[in-house]
């Protein structure tokens, strides 16, 4: 840990990682093209100056790429990491070393440490958080009321985050807008779906070493993020069931070719397990009462409530560490139960998250979504907003130009006729 100053300006392990974290930095940033224009243009007009941002987010290499444009663009920014086993050291020092931007963060904080970091960031007074599950936001609420004055909004890109904001807005305490940037097009179905889908294979396979192909993986959550971890797992030749709790995505499921069960009854058949609901307690005491010797449990939302570690906890009689980020839980009844990334997001704590390709499109629409807020000032309404379509089909545009690729536009005479109701058969 290193201070500069009387006042704490970062908090990372080692700025001696800096050298290693440019390299990843950069690596990671030309797959990022999207963002890169977007740096360009704000680095010329400055839609930041001024702006006090605070960044609640994973500390990775597509992180610091979205940290260096807001920067460019006259952010007066600090980074704090949104979970306490997701921040990459190398980076968090290079932004730190290279490019003055305060940061906070330390791969393996504790909890401790972790809402230290969060009462650190609300003491830069933002006017501008860009949160990633709503901790931010959340204390400022809860704690920093006298501060709400200094707040033009908050830009949100997780389904827990949007949750949370959901349940402030009807307890009528969300008083500032919030950008829903997690439902934008360009967000959800590329991030959530691919993204989601590999790194978090990537971690269980880095963790663990397991042939995921004959085994049964089971997936809890159908939402977006389901969805491209259960397409990823059965194309590596895994027999996939889902666990659901609406009819719809459950009927969806079986239509995608997928086992759908009940937990209760998942759990009896299942080699792996992976959650991805956003809720808590999915798996709980009597689904590891029944689950076979040795199966692997992680997480792949956002908090590390989604199982249930502490009636796990008091199920075993031994906890010990087998492999990195790989615990091992010996139970009364004889069988173990396996835990990945101590039931944090495993595709973080275990890989290196999304990659930066899908990230690009998801921090261009945190970006456009802050440059939006400040130039609206004042004009929203409290409440939760969607990224504007037009922003999203731009992100869309220039990511489909990045990629060498021509989509066909409407004729004058399809125009005319989408937009008249006389035209039929």
């Amino acid at each position: 840990m290193t201070a500069t100053s009387p006042r704490l300006k970062h908090e990372v392990k080692d700025l001696a990682l800096a050298a290693l974290g440019r390299q990843r930095i950069e690596w990671a940033g030309r797959e990022m093209p999207v963002l890169r224009q977007i740096r360009d243009r704000f680095a010329q007009e400055k839609p930041f100056a001024n702006i006090r941002l605070v960044a609640c987010c994973h500390v990775t290499t597509e992180t610091a790429n979205l940290a260096i444009a807001l920067k460019a663009g006259g952010a007066d920014a600090v980074l704090i990491a949104s979970n306490p086993l997701s921040t990459q050291d190398d980076v968090a020092a290079c932004l730190v070393a290279d490019y003055d931007i305060p940061v906070f963060a330390i791969k393996g904080e504790d909890n401790e440490t972790y809402n230290r970091h969060v009462q650190i960031a609300l003491d830069h007074r933002p006017n501008i958080i860009i949160d990633d599950g709503c901790d931010v936001v959340a204390t400022l609420v809860q704690q920093r009321q006298h501060q709400l004055a200094d707040l033009i909004g908050t830009t949100e890109e997780t389904t827990t985050g949007i949750v949370r904001l959901r349940s402030m807005l009807k307890d009528g305490v969300l008083t500032f807008p919030a950008i829903n940037v997690n439902d934008a097009d360009t967000k959800h179905f590329f991030d959530n779906r691919y993204g989601t889908g590999q790194s978090t294979l990537d971690g269980i396979i880095r963790a663990t070493n397991v042939l995921l192909a004959g085994k049964t993986l089971v997936v809890a959550g159908y939402g977006w993020c389901g969805k491209g971890t259960a397409m990823r797992a059965g194309g590596l030749g895994a027999n996939v069931i889902v666990t659901e709790i609406d009819p719809i995505k459950a009927i969806e499921a079986v239509m995608d070719g997928f086992r759908v069960l009940p937990m209760a009854e998942a759990a009896r058949v299942g080699d792996l397990f992976v959650t991805v609901t956003g809720n808590k307690h999915v798996i709980r005491a009597e689904h590891f009462d029944v689950m076979k010797d040795g199966a692997i449990v992680c997480n792949s939302g956002h908090f590390d409530i989604e199982i249930d570690l502490k009636a796990l906890g008091a199920k075993a009689k031994d906890v010990k560490t087998v492999r990195p980020f790989t615990q091992e839980y010996l139970l009364q009844n004889g069988k173990s139960v396996i835990v990945l990334g101590e039931g944090r997001l495993i595709n973080l704590t275990a890989a290196e998250g999304h990659p930066s390709a899908v990230m690009d499109m998801s921090f261009a629409n945190q970006a456009m979504g802050c440059e939006y807020l400040v130039k609206n000032k004042g004009k929203l309404e409290p409440g939760i907003h969607s990224i504007p379509t037009e922003v999203d089909q731009e992100i869309a545009r220039l990511k489909l130009q990045a990629m060498g690729i021509a989509i066909d536009t409407l004729t004058q005479d399809q125009i005319d006729y989408t937009n008249s109701w006389s035209s039929g058969t």
